[in-house]
């Protein structure tokens, strides 16, 4: 029985743990370099639909106001802010602050049936969903010959 050696899933199972031990922003881009791109990812979902993508992220407790997104050069890009809640409780003199806040940068590369100048996007129950039309399929055109 023969087994695939690939010595960079090795290196990037080690990334992904370090990132979870130490909660860094060390995140693989979409190039596959890695680079600081913000201090927590949201959980995000894409699924193609007949005529469209969906891009689902998990922004929770992040104002709609504070979040950006751009398209340039078939790149999508979706960055935001969660602030941090500042509550102590007076009684104990201490407060514990386990969620994620700070700023977040996501990329996605989008495939030439994307329609980029369609996205829509909307917020509710803490998902942003942002929606990617797809191009009209271009028919094929028979051309006849002339005698």
């Amino acid at each position: 029985m023969l087994t695939r050696y690939e010595p960079w899933s090795a290196i990037a199972q080690l990334h992904d743990e370090m990132n979870r031990a130490f909660g860094t922003a060390l995140a693989r881009s979409d190039d596959g370099s890695n680079v600081v791109t913000s201090s927590w990812t949201p959980a995000v979902d894409i699924s193609e639909e007949n005529e469209s993508f969906v891009i689902s992220a998990d922004v929770p407790g992040v104002n709609p106001d504070d979040i950006e997104i751009t398209m340039d050069k078939g790149v999508l890009t979706i960055k935001g802010e969660r602030k941090l809640e500042t509550r102590e409780d007076e009684a104990s003199g201490y407060r514990r602050v386990e969620r994620a806040h700070g700023s977040f940068y996501r990329r996605f590369s989008l495939p030439d049936t994307a329609d980029t100048e369609s996205i829509s996007a909307n917020g509710k129950n803490g998902v942003l969903k942002v929606v990617i039309p797809k191009k009209a399929a271009v028919q094929p055109k028979r051309i006849t010959v002339a005698a």
